[in-house]
């Protein structure tokens, strides 16, 4: 059969088949770096997670070998840790970027970490904003409970 038959596409046509359009492409990218995002954060950061992470942090300064504290220090750190969920997530959904081999699985390992990544950032900075604004409301109702209380005391008085 003849390259480029019918029956035989080209091999730029083959290529053209087996990916999608780019913009689904990044589309499938910004959808899947959320859930790497929320699990990289939450197992690095969220409460719920806080005993095991305690440990592998403990675990990341004393072991004697270097593999023990590396492997133990990706459980405490987002960056390190969203490699791993990445790799998972395209394991499970065989999402590739810009090539239909395994360069499509390089390129989508790197840019699904790099969104993820801006997103946990964003998150962070948006529940830095948050925190500070309690703080700050906090301190206005103890500012102006000591006022009330001055007012009482000068009443009394």
């Amino acid at each position: 059969m003849e390259c480029g038959s019918p029956s035989q596409p080209s091999p730029l046509t083959a290529h053209r088949t087996r990916v999608p359009a780019l913009t689904t492409q990044l589309l499938w990218l910004l959808l899947l770096a959320i859930p790497v995002a929320a699990i990289a954060w939450t197992v690095t950061h969220e409460e719920v997670f806080r005993e095991p992470r305690d440990y592998c942090k403990e675990r990341s300064e004393s072991a004697r070998a270097l593999w023990q504290r590396k492997f133990f220090y990706l459980f405490t750190c987002e960056y390190c840790f969203s490699h791993y969920v990445a790799a998972a997530f395209l394991v499970i959904t065989r999402f590739k970027l810009l090539y239909p081999d395994g360069r499509g699985y390089l390129v989508s390992l790197f840019a699904l970490v790099w969104i993820a990544n801006i997103y946990m950032g964003v998150f962070a900075n948006l529940r830095l904003d948050i925190s500070h604004e309690r703080i700050e409301i906090k301190s206005k109702d103890l500012d102006l409970q000591s006022k009330e209380e001055e007012m009482r005391s000068d009443r009394a008085a």
